[in-house]
């Protein structure tokens, strides 16, 4: 591959912002704190850690059972509405979209290329990055989790796919017929309308589907959580771009995105059994003598400056944090006998999902330097299971000038993976990746996005930039740590229903819809035959 631009380095690291990658390193909020606070204890029915998929699905679930549910966000609620300022631009990024900290030293020689100051006053921002070893995590904050900025591709593994990387036992068949249809009804998914493809600001999206043919790959639509009248009425010039000039990568400001707050999350608040509380950051868990389980929180304003430390006691403890802090959060409390117990393979089996981000730079033919979004076409290559991937086409944000560049996305299968060890000298976790991890993977993937390329432009690889995952999986898996349900083995009460369960792949798919669904089929069983528990 020739030597990628200025240009193409340029929208590559674009598209390692649009996927939180050049996001600061975390740093706790309580670096702000008053040396004193109030420090306040309550009791609850349930608690629900995170906001995301497993949380929504899960605080649903159990409030139309009937059972009075508290959801902890560490995050802030981001409402949005036609022409709505609520999320920040990728052309012009500000501490909206960081969560506390400062830039890993990883990126910042990308940080200096696109001359995009990056370095923000302490926000309860959007996205936070985990530097492990050899790896760059991605992780959400606020009232709907990765909802929020996921690009909202709602694909389902084919059945041959799944039952190679998921436990079999889960039955495909079932959740094909049950619990993949629920979720998809409750986002309310739609592919594209033809009226919106054709249009100009479409072009790139047109071009990605013509060259996957001329490839002999399949093509077809991807469904998305989106009311795409939303799309046709910025056409109309009836509100500004969001959908159609691609200004959705770090969340949509006109609405119309079907997002966990705005599905799940409102339908469960609706029921007046369910209290999200935001700004409530979790310093740590632990069980008490008694059995129950405690959550320590740290209650923060936007700043991250401490106002009062609670701690929540409850029968029923849910873990819903996502993968890289449900799995921080469990390995310390067994690390440090706050848990006593806990299931020996905690913190391993953790995955990338095999994500992929390549920077095409099209030198013959202009993709445009607006290109409607967020998704709209896809290639999928499932006919072999254990090399199975999927190359979807995304949208540059728009920033200011024409790149001639646009996004390829993977998604693979691989049986690498990483683990979260505990480090008793600075009483942390860190996440710890093979130096080679998922080469078979990406050396699939790459095939295929050289082949739909071939003859036009250059591809930027950006993982060979900054290694990044924005889809981390694993870490309490079911089987090992966690049975299909996601109850902690050996631990009642205790469960977990978000990324942390999924043994490091969705089978070749972006992982929301198999979390969701995964969420859906374990509150089915928690609701009929757990409830009765949480007292």
């Amino acid at each position: 591959m020739p030597t990628p631009s200025r240009r193409a380095l340029l929208a590559g690291a674009a598209g390692l912002a649009a996927a939180g990658a050049l996001s600061p390193t975390a740093a706790s909020p309580a670096s702000a704190a008053p040396t004193r606070v109030r420090l306040t204890e309550e009791d609850h029915r349930v608690v629900v850690i995170g906001s995301g998929f497993g949380g929504g699905v899960a605080a649903l679930r159990l409030a139309q059972a009937g059972v009075q549910v508290t959801v902890l966000e560490r995050g802030r609620r981001w409402p949005t509405g036609p022409n709505a300022e609520t999320f920040p631009h990728v052309s012009r990024l500000d501490k909206r979209m960081l969560w506390y900290g400062t830039l890993p030293a990883a990126v910042r020689p990308l940080a200096r290329l696109i001359g995009t100051p990056l370095d923000f006053t302490p926000y309860t921002g959007l996205l936070e990055p985990v530097l492990g070893d050899n790896i760059l995590s991605v992780c959400a904050a606020g009232v709907g989790g990765g909802s929020l900025v996921y690009q909202g591709m709602t694909l389902q593994p084919s059945e041959p796919v799944f039952n190679t990387w998921l436990p079999e036992q889960l039955d495909y068949r079932r959740m094909d017929r049950i619990h993949y249809p629920r979720v998809a009804a409750v986002l309310r998914v739609a592919t594209a309308p033809e009226e919106l493809i054709s249009t100009s600001t479409y072009y790139a999206a047109r071009v990605f589907a013509e060259r996957v043919r001329k490839a002999g790959y399949d093509v077809s639509k991807i469904p998305m959580p989106i009311d795409w009248d939303y799309a046709l009425a910025e056409l109309r010039g009836e509100m500004k771009p969001s959908y159609t000039n691609g200004d959705c990568a770090l969340g949509v400001n006109n609405g119309g995105k079907h997002s966990v707050d705005v599905t799940y999350l409102r339908q469960a608040e609706a029921t007046g059994k369910v209290t999200v509380a935001t700004h409530h950051n979790v310093t740590s868990v632990a069980q008490a003598s008694d059995g129950r389980w405690e959550v320590h929180v740290d209650c923060t304003d936007d700043s991250g400056r401490v106002l009062e430390q609670k701690v929540l006691s409850t029968r029923a403890l849910i873990m819903a944090a996502g993968s890289i802090n449900t799995s921080k959060l469990l390995v310390r409390a067994g690390a440090t006998g706050a848990i006593p117990d806990l299931p020996d393979g905690l913190g391993e089996g953790w995955g990338t999902n095999g994500d992929r981000i390549y920077a095409w730079s099209n030198l013959q033919e202009d993709f445009g330097s607006e290109q409607g979004g967020p998704v709209v076409f896809g290639s999928k290559a499932w006919e072999d299971p254990a090399t199975a991937n999927t190359v979807i086409q995304a949208s540059l944000p728009p920033l200011g000038l024409d790149t001639r560049t646009t996004m390829l996305v993977g998604f693979g299968v691989s049986p690498d993976r990483g683990r979260f060890l505990y480090n008793p000298a600075t009483d942390t976790v860190s996440l710890h990746w093979p130096r080679n991890g998922d080469t078979g993977s990406h050396r699939t993937i790459q095939q295929r996005v050289a082949d739909i390329s071939k003859g036009i432009g250059v591809l930027t690889d950006t993982n060979s930039l900054v290694n990044s995952t924005w889809h981390p999986l694993g870490g309490a898996p079911m089987g090992t740590v966690c049975d299909l349900e996601g109850r902690v083995q050996g631990q009642r009460g205790l469960y977990v229903l978000d990324g942390a369960l999924i043994p490091g792949t969705t089978g070749a798919c972006n992982p929301s819809m198999t979390i969701a669904a995964v969420a859906e089929r374990a509150m089915d069983a928690i609701t009929t035959h757990d409830i009765d528990t949480f007292i």
